[in-house]
Protein backbone atom coordinates (compact mmCIF):
# COMPACT_ATOMS: atom_id res chain seq x y z
CA UNK A 1 0.00 0.00 0.00
CA UNK A 2 1.20 3.48 -0.68
CA UNK A 3 1.36 5.45 2.44
CA UNK A 4 0.22 8.87 0.52
CA UNK A 5 -2.15 7.15 -1.31
CA UNK A 6 -6.05 8.03 -0.21
CA UNK A 7 -7.59 5.71 -2.01
CA UNK A 8 -5.42 2.69 -1.18
CA UNK A 9 -5.70 4.11 2.30
CA UNK A 10 -9.30 3.91 2.37
CA UNK A 11 -9.77 0.48 0.84
CA UNK A 12 -7.54 -1.01 3.81
CA UNK A 13 -9.81 0.65 6.13
CA UNK A 14 -12.72 -1.00 4.95
CA UNK A 15 -10.98 -4.56 4.51
CA UNK A 16 -9.64 -4.05 8.78
CA UNK A 17 -12.48 -2.97 9.85
CA UNK A 18 -14.87 -5.89 8.28
CA UNK A 19 -12.10 -8.00 9.61
CA UNK A 20 -13.11 -6.62 13.14
CA UNK A 21 -16.91 -6.93 12.31
CA UNK A 22 -16.34 -10.74 11.25
CA UNK A 23 -14.09 -11.55 14.40
CA UNK A 24 -16.05 -9.84 16.92
CA UNK A 25 -19.28 -11.28 15.69
CA UNK A 26 -17.66 -15.15 15.65
CA UNK A 27 -15.61 -14.53 18.75
CA UNK A 28 -16.37 -11.70 20.78
CA UNK A 29 -15.85 -7.69 20.93
CA UNK A 30 -13.41 -8.08 24.24
CA UNK A 31 -11.34 -10.90 22.40
CA UNK A 32 -7.46 -10.03 22.16
CA UNK A 33 -7.99 -10.70 18.37
CA UNK A 34 -10.49 -8.19 17.78
CA UNK A 35 -8.85 -5.97 20.05
CA UNK A 36 -5.81 -5.77 18.14
CA UNK A 37 -7.82 -5.51 14.40
CA UNK A 38 -9.63 -2.60 16.57
CA UNK A 39 -5.98 -1.06 17.42
CA UNK A 40 -4.53 -1.88 13.73
CA UNK A 41 -8.09 0.20 12.74
CA UNK A 42 -6.91 2.89 14.99
CA UNK A 43 -3.62 3.30 13.35
CA UNK A 44 -4.84 2.60 10.08
CA UNK A 45 -7.11 5.56 10.24
CA UNK A 46 -5.00 8.23 12.12
CA UNK A 47 -2.88 7.77 9.07
CA UNK A 48 -5.50 7.74 6.87
CA UNK A 49 -6.27 11.63 8.50
CA UNK A 50 -2.90 12.79 8.42
CA UNK A 51 -2.48 12.25 5.02
CA UNK A 52 -6.02 14.07 3.98
CA UNK A 53 -4.79 17.06 5.73
CA UNK A 54 -1.71 17.10 3.37
CA UNK A 55 -4.36 17.22 0.34
CA UNK A 56 -6.45 19.70 2.38
CA UNK A 57 -5.86 22.11 -0.51
CA UNK A 58 -6.87 20.21 -3.99
CA UNK A 59 -9.48 19.17 -1.86
CA UNK A 60 -10.93 22.74 -1.64
CA UNK A 61 -10.15 23.30 -5.23
CA UNK A 62 -12.54 20.03 -5.93
CA UNK A 63 -15.03 21.38 -4.01
CA UNK A 64 -14.95 24.91 -5.88
CA UNK A 65 -15.32 23.49 -9.22
CA UNK A 66 -17.90 21.38 -7.94
CA UNK A 67 -19.84 24.10 -6.61
CA UNK A 68 -19.46 25.76 -9.66
CA UNK A 69 -20.63 23.00 -11.94
CA UNK A 70 -24.22 22.61 -9.49
CA UNK A 71 -24.32 26.06 -10.18
CA UNK A 72 -24.38 25.56 -13.78
CA UNK A 73 -25.88 22.40 -14.08
CA UNK A 74 -29.73 23.60 -13.43
CA UNK A 75 -29.57 26.36 -15.62
CA UNK A 76 -28.54 23.72 -18.49
CA UNK A 77 -31.51 21.42 -17.70
CA UNK A 78 -34.11 23.58 -17.29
Amino acid sequence: MDGNNPSEMLDAIKVKREMMINCANTKGYTSEETIKYSQELDILINEYQKASQQFSGSKEEVRFAFKQMIMIYPKVCI
